[in-house]
């Protein structure tokens, strides 16, 4: 029996993941070497440019296409991944959309009797 999602080089994201996958903060540093490992054999799974070499790659491609759940570590990380891209990333600021024209401060100072 051939060994499943058996990969000739490393998978990377650049596009997505411009710093790697567990820099990213959306994946473990487990699933970030699995996805790195395996990602080319999954991708081409799902992608249909290679063929299934056993039982656990073809039952892969089913879940892929949404046949079947998610059970085995493969299955679920390739899930996970596919999900981040589909989420759309949100970009918190501390600053406002106003600016200041007149560059001076937007606050006073107000003082009180304290009688």
């Amino acid at each position: 029996m051939q060994q499943s999602f058996v990969a000739n080089r490393r998978f990377f994201d650049d596009g997505n993941f411009p710093r790697g996958f567990t820099r990213s903060g959306r994946f473990t540093l487990a699933e970030g070497n699995m996805l790195e490992k395996h990602g080319v054999a999954m991708q081409e799974l799902e992608q249909g440019s290679r063929a299934p070499v056993n039982d656990e790659e073809k039952r892969f491609i089913s879940v892929c296409k949404g046949e079947q759940p998610a059970t085995t570590a493969f299955e679920k990380i390739w899930l996970k991944y596919k999900q981040r891209l589909a989420e759309k990333r949100k970009f918190h600021t501390v600053f406002g959309k106003k600016r200041i024209a007149d560059g001076s401060e937007d606050f006073s100072y107000v003082e009180t009797d304290s009688d």
